[in-house]
């Protein structure tokens, strides 16, 4: 069985300097993911990539940021960005194993999430839906967090379906060190 490549050949090292330079800086010293390296080949998407990238910390903790990301990447089957989070972030936003499972196999009803996070499951679900909230479902979102959070979880929502999109339009094989989906129970 020959190996799964990307169906855009990625940039091979060395890189530009100025590519490197901004590997160096979104990496912190890791070598760059295959994604980056497939949109750095490309001028245009590569600085929308980054510009819309929302890699800052925002008005959310790591912790909402992720049950964000990692739950809009399940929706989407994106196992390569799904997995490339979990492995990097689920230890530093304190993700349990079974919050990282309710992710991808879970509902905003799973109990091992606190009532906020419930209704953050929500609305990334809402989002992915019906790409809108009902009065309902925003004003439960109203009650746990305020609107520069609220304006963050529809961007988080919004750059990773994009991302989701790239990584599965793209066929990207997944990265040695990134989690993979959990089994089915």
């Amino acid at each position: 069985m020959s190996p799964v490549t990307a169906r855009i050949a990625p940039l091979t090292p060395p890189y530009p300097p100025e590519i490197q330079a901004q590997f160096d800086r979104i990496m912190r010293g890791a070598p760059p993911l295959l994604l980056f390296r497939v949109m750095a080949g490309h001028t245009r998407a590569w600085d929308k990539f980054r510009a819309g990238g929302l890699l800052d910390p925002g008005p959310l903790s790591l912790r909402q940021r992720e049950i964000v990301i990692d739950r809009t990447c399940a929706l989407n089957k994106c196992e390569y960005e799904w997995g490339v989070h979990v492995a990097v972030f689920a230890g530093p936003a304190k993700l349990t194993e079974e919050e990282v499972r309710a992710t991808v196999q879970g509902d905003a009803a799973s109990s091992c999430w606190s009532p906020a996070e419930q209704t953050l499951i929500a609305a990334v679900d809402a989002l992915h839906h019906s790409a809108t909230f009902d009065d309902a479902e925003f004003a439960a979102l109203s009650a746990h967090y305020d609107e520069a959070q609220i304006l963050e979880i529809m961007l988080l929502c919004g750059f990773y379906r994009t991302v989701s999109y790239l990584a599965n339009g793209l066929r990207l094989p997944l990265e040695e060190t990134a989690a993979r989906f959990p089994a089915p129970l």
